[in-house]
């Protein structure tokens, strides 16, 4: 057995052991496919006001230019699935956002697999991505096999759907590599029928500017009344192309303890999240991803939704 096959097994085991739902592996590269697709969603300006998109083109496309010498892209699944959800008759939040932010929790799990391979292998540079950096998440993990990516541009996997967190790790250590899997969303096009703002303008393209999650979260200014009455109560990001689409009838409760909602938060009604309080705000949302539309984003969303 090769070092490359022995080391992809190794990698492969510990990942399982930090409770990642699956690991793939790519040679790192240019990703030619992706190059277009990118500029002409830029051109269009499907990515509304987030100015970063258009960013470090070249770093977004290839990983050698964000890590030197980077041979592979790990890419990891973490699932958030809730084994609970809120209150019927409330605003709602993205289930992603229920527990503690998990940029922090996936980024040392990451360190702890970086450093098993530095003790198993020996001296491996490299650098650990959660969705912070100009590296397209979803095209690595579809290039590693993880699944594909679906009409509402997620990843998906026939198993378990696409209630998951994507992350990397790119290191300069030769490894197998997966290989892409088959796209199986057939002529289902329930995400682009339920998407309330309409913002699937086609199989595949999103429109990130009529998205809700865009609209709560990374709009800084005035939500257009355009889209009054068609946020569906989402007051922070949104699940519903997700919650439609068949594949997600496989999800299963995510087993980490620190994705778990602080009980006020499944139970708040409409009139508790219209006078909540900023006391109350940091009470139910300490250590959550929510913190990054602030209290008063919050209340814009919520007062927009009334």
């Amino acid at each position: 057995m090769s070092n490359a096959s022995t080391y992809t097994k190794l990698i492969k085991a510990e990942a399982k052991r930090l409770g990642f739902l699956s690991c793939g592996i790519s040679k790192a590269g240019f990703l030619e496919e992706e190059a277009p697709r990118l500029e002409r969603w830029l051109k269009s300006n499907a990515h509304g006001e987030m100015q970063y998109m258009e960013n470090h083109f070249d770093k977004r496309l290839d990983p050698t230019k964000l890590v030197e010498d980077s041979k592979s892209v790990v890419s990891l699944l973490l699932n958030y699935y809730p084994s609970e959800e809120q209150n019927e008759n409330s605003y709602k939040i993205s289930k992603y956002a229920y527990g503690q932010d998990y940029h922090h929790i996936i980024k040392s799990k990451l360190k702890e697999l970086h450093q098993f391979i530095e003790t198993e292998i020996g001296e491996v540079s490299g650098r650990a991505f959660v969705d912070s950096a100009p590296i397209l998440d979803k095209a690595w993990a579809a290039k590693s096999g993880l699944g594909w990516i679906g009409k509402h541009s997620n990843l998906l996997t026939q198993k378990v759907g696409s209630f998951y967190f994507i992350a990397e790790l790119i290191i300069d250590l030769e490894l197998e590599y997966d290989h892409i899997t088959t796209d199986h969303c057939g002529s289902c096009t329930a995400c682009i029928d339920a998407c309330p703002t309409q913002a699937i303008t086609e199989p595949y393209v999103v429109d990130g500017s009529k998205c809700i999650s865009y609209l709560t979260i990374e709009l800084k200014n005035q939500i257009p009344t355009e889209f009054k009455s068609k946020m569906d109560d989402w007051m922070f990001g949104c699940d519903v192309c997700q919650d439609v689409c068949p594949w997600n009838r496989f999800s299963k409760p995510h087993q980490e303890p620190l994705f778990h909602p602080k009980p006020e938060l499944l139970s708040m009604s409409k009139k508790d999240w219209e006078e909540i309080t900023e006391d109350v705000f940091k009470k139910v949302f300490q250590k959550s991803a929510v913190k990054r539309t602030k209290f008063s984003g919050l209340r814009r969303n919520i007062n927009f939704l009334k």
